[in-house]
Formats: structure tokens, C-alpha cells, sequence
């Protein structure tokens, strides 16, 4: 028997991006495991992908191309060949391009893969080459983003390695040991050297039970806490005059500013006891290095962009960014010289484009949102918005529409795909190449394919090669190889990829970039902020315009949403939905829900394989503070009923003291088929943006529980 090994990397849209070593006998992959040289990911897999081959060889995959044959949503479908299949879309899409125009079609995907050929921006070049309506994809860290480059610029932030130097470390709105899993032993190594964690989140999560200091938080409220934190710092003078001096600008605005948010103040909107504020301002301002690490979810409610601002300041007002191991991490992403305008092609969008965000799916299909053209088309690939998206009633209203063709791409038949009229089978990441980049450390990866395809998979490259092709496209841009598209997707003359190679890369599976090494390299010892100033913007010298441009992942979109200037100062926005803001509603929904990432899946990823859903448990559960529990005559494992005015679903019950009164946890990834009524917790996500980027509000929803 032939047997060798593949290095690869971990497809997910994690901050982990694992460097992963796949076992192949005789054309089969018989093992996955984690590479054990990677110095950041160090030979471990999480639960969620340890079993990977599993995924791969899956009875369940879609293996070869398919048309509905039954009504739509039964998942009756018929096999066709690839031929059939293709000519069948371009036939579609030029007849409605021919009636409506092409902004009829809407491409939707997202980070199913986050490969830099195979992931989210694969399909642009077609879609804007075709004019059709152009998908603003707005789902994770675009309001963080916007707020964090309007403070202190696209910088990579605190070497996720350099956390071992670190004497006072925040985690806020992370969960490390489930979403960041790899960064926990340099955090672990920090704790033995001395260093105190604290975790700010409203969940005794696994990551808080294993802090010296958990402090549970009202969702939606941390910018109160992170802006009362800079009154107490400012107030008591425990500033670093010097560094705020040389390296940031408006710090006379911002002490103004914070000195309207006492902590009595905070405490109230919080529910942190004001000497809990007071210590924790103190103690940040006092343990040098203090380093802040910032979870997606800290964005997910109506004020997010501004409790990133607020909390992007913390670091400047002490002077953390002086010593190593002290500042902010938010996405390392910024690091990595990616050429997103050569991937995404925005030169081939049309003057007039129309652009509609993904969280409005559901408005775009059924015509609320009033287009013309309406859409009478959809593609859908690296998504499953069926399962994830707000407005789920209203997502299956359209897909239901017989003048709607869908065509889905897909390993499974998801929740959205069996609404599909045409579903196409995708490779895995086992099955094609790809090089990838991290939102988590500062390793470039390269995913070597490890066996050929099965079935009559293709990876999105050669998917959108054939579309291309079918549509009369004759650009040789079109028509690159998978080698070609790699080699074009990064600026190999960047700085940051001095003396590597693609070749080197790909032997390896991985490098780091030519950054300094983790425990010699304050990135801002001297300031040196990517902004307009050069320094750290307590007052933002862009913001008041109303334009700015978050360069990542991003087509059409300017300034906040509506337009208006941007208040250059950071400030708290009280949630949309909570009991001292919205009384009237919370009087018929009175408990906060929030849907944290599950520990065992990747957003909708793995939730209908069965090592994954054996241990996140096979339907979706709610946990609930005992006191709301038992006010509710509600016991551990009793049918409950979750709902508001958007949708309700069904579940059952956990009772645990790990949740605050007044919140409740639903952990999110569930495909309809776990949930006792078919519908997942996003049907009761309100379809409100957050105050910057187009940020979803995930986490600024008020419910009712009862038991069925």
C-alpha cells in the first residue's frame, strides 16, 4: 500500500487557521491531524475538525450535479451531468438577463471557505462582469473594523504570540477556548508567568471559568464600561502623559468626553457593581504590559462600532503599546498583503451598480425592499443563509418562489439548498489547493490537495471557470489556473514576505511573515499608527466625513449607513432592545438572547455531522439563569418555546447559574432539522444594522421563554 502525508490548512473562518497533515493510502485519506511543527497552532485540531476525513467521506455529500424534481423545499432532486447542469444556468441567466437586466442575479456567499482563491470573493470577478447586483457582505467584524482603522488604522495589533509577556490580560466578548483555541496556551504561559485574566462576557463561558476574574455584563452595553474605565484612568491621573503626548491626538476631546461616564453611570446600564468598574480601570492602568483582546461579538448590538472605538483607546491612554505583550489584538488580518481588488475585480462593476447587504436577504427576496429589477436569480456558494440569517420566514417565502432560480453549490443538502433548483457539488478543502490567511496569528498558509476529488466535485476556482466560459466571457483573467491565481492573489514584493517563497510555502505548508520576532516587538512602542496622523485618533480626523472606506472584504459601501457623519469621538449607544431602553417591549419580552458560536461547529458547518452534534448535543438547547428558569416553572430538559414578534422556534431547556439573570443562550450553528419546529434562533434576529459597518445586531434581541 502507498502511504504518504500532505501538508494542508484548515478551510474555517477561525482565527486558528490550523496548519493540518492529512494521511493518504492509496488515493484515500485515512487521517487528519494537526501538524505538530506549526508554531502557533502546534499540532492539536479542535472538535470540530479533528475528524475532517469524516466530512469528506460523508454518505450525506453531494457528489455530482442535480435539478429539482420535485416542489421546492422537498429535497427531491434528480443527478444531471455537468454539461446539463451549466447550460442550463447560462441559459437561465441570459434569458433573464435579456427581460430584466442583470441586476436580477444576486451572487450570495460568505466564508464557508476562507481559502484566498476557493473563499469569499471567488465569484466577483463574473458577477460584476455580468453587472449583476452586487452583495454587500457585512456579517462579521465590519463594524469592528471600521471602528478599530477610524482609531488606530489597519495595523495587526499585539502579536497573538507575544500574550506570554502579558501581565494584564482582557478578554472581552471571547471566548478563546471555543473560538480561538490555539491562542490559549500563550495565555496559559502568561498565567504562570504571573499574569491576571479577566473575561468580560455575560456567559461563565469554558474560557471565563479558567479567568481570576470573570465579570458578567449586560449584552450590548460595553462601551459604558470601556468609556467609564477612561473616566476613572483619566480622572485619577493613571494616563501616560508622555506617550499620549507624542503618540495620539485628541486626547483633551476624550477626557471631556469621559468625564460625562462615571461609573455609578455605568454600573447602572452594566449591572457591574461600581467598585468592580473602579478596580478594573485601576488595575489595567497599573499591571504593565495590559493587553485587551477583542471577540467578534463585542460588535453585535446597536452601539458596536463605538465600543470598539472606546475600547481601541484604552491601550493609548496608558501607554500599553510601549512594552511587548501590551496593546490590543483584534484581526492580524491587516498584516497580510492580500490583493483583494485583483480578487474581488470591483473595476468590472457597472457605474450603477446595486447593492444589497446579506443580512437583508430575506427583504430582497420577497420584494419588500422595492428593486427593479426584482431578483430572479440566486447563487449561492460558501453560505447556508437559511440557517443564518434574520428573517428566516421570509428567506423561505422567496425561496419558495417558483419564478426564483436557485442554484446552490454545496458538500450538503442544507437548509438553503434544498430550496435550490440546480445543486452543485463542491470540493473540500482535502480535495484542492489554496493558501490562506489568518485573522488569528502571523502565519501565511498554503493548503497542498491531498487526494483527487470525489465524484464530480470541483473547487469554486473551476466552477466559476465554467460559468465564465458558458456566458461568452473570453478574458483570459477568467480563465487562470488554480497556480496562477495563488501566485496572483499576494503582493510578493510586500515587506512583510521578504525572503519567501511560494515554493518554500507550499513545502511547508507554511511561513511567517517578516514580521519581528513575538518576544521582542511592540508595534507601537514609537507610535508609527496606520492612520492619517500617524498616531493613536482618540478623535478621529476622518470620521465627521461620512466616507470612509473599510478596505476588507467589502463592495459599496461608504461611510455608516445612512450616510451621516460619524461622531469623531467614541460614545456609548444604549442597546435597541433591552428592559431600561425599550420598557414597552421587554414588558411582553423581558429576557436578553444571545447566540454565542457553538464550541462544536463553525457557524452552520458540522451541524448535521454526527461527532459534531454529539457533542454540542443533537437539538438545540437554551440555557437559562435559574431564577428565570424557575419563575417559568421551567426544569433542566423541558420543551420550551423561544419567540418575539420576528419568529419563535423551539428547544430544549439548560438551567445553569453560568448565565446572568435576564439573559438567555441559545449557541448558534443549528440547522433547522435539530430544532424541534424547523426554524433556527435568527428567526427572532432583528434585521437592524449596528451604528457602523453594517454590522448585524445579533446579540440585541428581546424574547420571551415559555414551556410548551
Amino acid at each position: 500500500m502507498a502511504r504518504t502525508t500532505v501538508v494542508g490548512a484548515c478551510p474555517h473562518d477561525c482565527p486558528d487557521t490550523c496548519s493540518i497533515i492529512t494521511t493518504v493510502e492509496d488515493g484515500k485519506a485515512i487521517a487528519v491531524r494537526g501538524n505538530p511543527d506549526h508554531p502557533f497552532t502546534r499540532g492539536r485540531l479542535c472538535v470540530k475538525v479533528n475528524n475532517y476525513e469524516e466530512r469528506v467521506y460523508s454518505d450525506k455529500r453531494v457528489l455530482y450535479p442535480m435539478k429539482r424534481v420535485g416542489p421546492k423545499g422537498t429535497k427531491q432532486f434528480q443527478r444531471i451531468s455537468w454539461d446539463e447542469a451549466i447550460a442550463t444556468i447560462a441559459t437561465r441567466w441570459k434569458a433573464i438577463i435579456a427581460e430584466h437586466g442583470a441586476q436580477a442575479i444576486l451572487p450570495y456567499s460568505y466564508l464557508g471557505t476562507q481559502g484566498v482563491i476557493n473563499g469569499l470573493n471567488v465569484g466577483d470577478p463574473l458577477f460584476n462582469k455580468l453587472g449583476a447586483t452586487v452583495l454587500e457582505r457585512t456579517f462579521c467584524d465590519s463594524g469592528s473594523c471600521t471602528a478599530y482603522l477610524l482609531t488606530i488604522g489597519h495595523t495587526p495589533g499585539v502579536d497573538p504570540e507575544s500574550f506570554v509577556h502579558s501581565k494584564y490580560i482582557i478578554l472581552w466578548a471571547c471566548n478563546t477556548l471555543s473560538t480561538n483555541s490555539h491562542h490559549w496556551p500563550f495565555i496559559e504561559q502568561a498565567k504562570k508567568n504571573g499574569a491576571k485574566l479577566v473575561v468580560i462576557d455575560p456567559v461563565k463561558t469554558r474560557t471565563a471559568r479558567l479567568a481570576d476574574w470573570h465579570i458578567q455584563i449586560r449584552p450590548g452595553t460595553d462601551a459604558a464600561l470601556a468609556l467609564a474605565m477612561m473616566h476613572v484612568i483619566i480622572k485619577e491621573n493613571l494616563v501616560d502623559r508622555d506617550y499620549i503626548d507624542k503618540h495620539t491626538v485628541g486626547f483633551d476631546e476624550l477626557a471631556e468626553r469621559a468625564a460625562t461616564y462615571t461609573p455609578e453611570f455605568a454600573s447602572q446600564e452594566t449591572g457591574i457593581p461600581v467598585e468592580d468598574i473602579v478596580k478594573l480601570a485601576r488595575d489595567y492602568a497599573t499591571t504593565p504590559p495590559a493587553v485587551v483582546r477583542i471577540g467578534v461579538a463585542v460588535e453585535r448590538h446597536a452601539g458596536g462600532g463605538q465600543t470598539v472605538r472606546a475600547i481601541a483607546c484604552l491601550p493609548g491612554l496608558i501607554g500599553a503599546w510601549k512594552h511587548v505583550g501590551g496593546g490590543l489584538l483584534q484581526l492580524p488580518i491587516w498584516a497580510f498583503p492580500v490583493k483583494w481588488d485583483v480578487l474581488m475585480r470591483p473595476d468590472l462593476q457597472p457605474e450603477n451598480m446595486r447593492v444589497l447587504n446579506s443580512w437583508r436577504l430575506g427583504a430582497a427576496l420577497t420584494g419588500e425592499l422595492g428593486f427593479d429589477p426584482p431578483i430572479k436569480a440566486l447563487f449561492v456558494y460558501n453560505a447556508n443563509p437559511m440557517a443564518m440569517v434574520t428573517e428566516q420566514d421570509k428567506i423561505e417565502k422567496g425561496l419558495e418562489r417558483e419564478d426564483l432560480f436557485t442554484v446552490v453549490s454545496e458538500h450538503f443538502i442544507t437548509d438553503t439548498a434544498k430550496y435550490a433548483d440546480i445543486v452543485l457539488p463542491a470540493t473540500t478543502q482535502l480535495e484542492q489547493k489554496d493558501i490562506m490567511f489568518s485573522w488569528g496569528h502571523l502565519y501565511l498558509s498554503y493548503n497542498n490537495q491531498a487526494i483527487e476529488p470525489l465524484g464530480e466535485a470541483v473547487p469554486n476556482t473551476e466552477l466559476f471557470r465554467r460559468l465564465a466560459k458558458a456566458m461568452g466571457i473570453t478574458d483570459p483573467a477568467f480563465f487562470r489556473t488554480d497556480d496562477e491565481m495563488i501566485e496572483a492573489a499576494l503582493d510578493w514584493s510586500s515587506p512583510v514576505l521578504q525572503g519567501i517563497t511560494l515554493d518554500e510555502v507550499k513545502a511547508k505548508g507554511y511561513s511567517r511573515l517578516a514580521m519581528p520576532a513575538s518576544d521582542d516587538w511592540a508595534p507601537h512602542r514609537d507610535g508609527n499608527f496606520p492612520t492619517a496622523t500617524g498616531k493613536c485618533e482618540f478623535k478621529s480626523t476622518i470620521a465627521a466625513g461620512g466616507n470612509f472606506v473599510a478596505p476588507l472584504f467589502r463592495q459599496g459601501y461608504n461611510g455608516d449607513q445612512d450616510g451621516t457623519p460619524i461622531d469623531p469621538l467614541p460614545h456609548y449607544i444604549a442597546p435597541n432592545e433591552s428592559v431600561r431602553t425599550a420598557p414597552a417591549l421587554a414588558a411582553r419580552y423581558p429576557l436578553s438572547l444571545i447566540s454565542p458560536k457553538s464550541h462544536a461547529f463553525l457557524n452552520s458547518n458540522y451541524g448535521n455531522l454526527p461527532a459534531q452534534t454529539a457533542q454540542a448535543g443533537e437539538e438545540q438547547a437554551v440555557i437559562l439563569n435559574p431564577d428565570d428558569a424557575a419563575f417559568r416553572g421551567i426544569e433542566a430538559g423541558a420543551p420550551i418555546r423561544v419567540f418575539n414578534d420576528r419568529g419563535s422556534f423551539e428547544a430544549y431547556a439548560t438551567v445553569s447559574s453560568d448565565i446572568m439573570a435576564g439573559v438567555v443562550v441559545a449557541p448558534s450553528g443549528y440547522w433547522q432539522r435539530s430544532n424541534r419546529k424547523g426554524a433556527t434562533v435568527h428567526a427572532l434576529t432583528p434585521p437592524a444594522f449596528a451604528d457602523l459597518g453594517r454590522a448585524p445586531t445579533f446579540s440585541d434581541i428581546l424574547v420571551q421563554v415559555g414551556r410548551l
